[in-house]
């Protein structure tokens, strides 16, 4: 067996080699969250905001870190989701739906995204994120939302690619959880 050597370790994320091999580890035990949401009016919600790891605007949906709070240690990805959802755009969710989890880069990182519906969803404020973010919030008919998408990319937007697989699911929860339990 190849010894795994530790190059760096960061507040969240502790770069690791094992043999030729070099890969990101989280380390908050929770992973992500990533948040499928629909208005009322059937407009799907994104996220607009700047990533330094790619030093652009990217566009998004609703997402964060599972327990990354010094008082959400032990949280859910519900949870987290309920949490992140009206932080980031102002929108509480009446109840949110677990669908399915998997990992976002498995060649690069052990990192686990969980995916979430949230429904019945109310405004509460504007949303924008915390004190150290600047996120955009867009709420695009649903019937459009695609095609805003490929939009935003021939506009220079990184679009990451789990927004279709997000915009899949928002028709097709139920399959995934049905497939999920059995």
């Amino acid at each position: 067996m190849t010894e795994t050597i530790t190059l760096c370790n960061g507040t969240w994320l502790r770069l690791k080699k094992r043999g030729r091999w070099e890969y990101a580890e989280r380390t908050n035990p929770g992973g992500g969250v990533m948040i499928i949401a629909v208005t009322p009016e059937d407009k799907v919600l994104f996220v607009e905001q700047y990533r330094p790891a790619l030093e652009c605007m990217t566009i998004e949906m609703p997402a964060g870190l599972v327990g990354d709070q010094a008082d959400s240690s032990g949280e859910s990805a519900v949870e987290a989701a309920h949490r992140e959802l009206i932080e980031e755009t102002g929108y509480a969710a009446g109840r949110v739906e677990f669908i399915m989890a998997g990992p976002t880069s498995a060649g690069m990182s052990n990192e686990i995204l969980a995916f979430v519906r949230a429904l019945d969803l109310e405004r509460v404020h504007a949303g924008g994120g915390d004190e150290t973010e600047d996120i955009v919030v867009h709420e695009i008919p649903r019937a459009e939302a695609a095609r805003w998408l490929v939009r935003k990319m021939a506009d220079g937007y990184s679009v990451d690619p789990k927004m279709f697989a997000g915009m899949f699911f928002i028709d097709n929860a139920d399959l995934m959880r049905d497939r999920a339990a059995g």
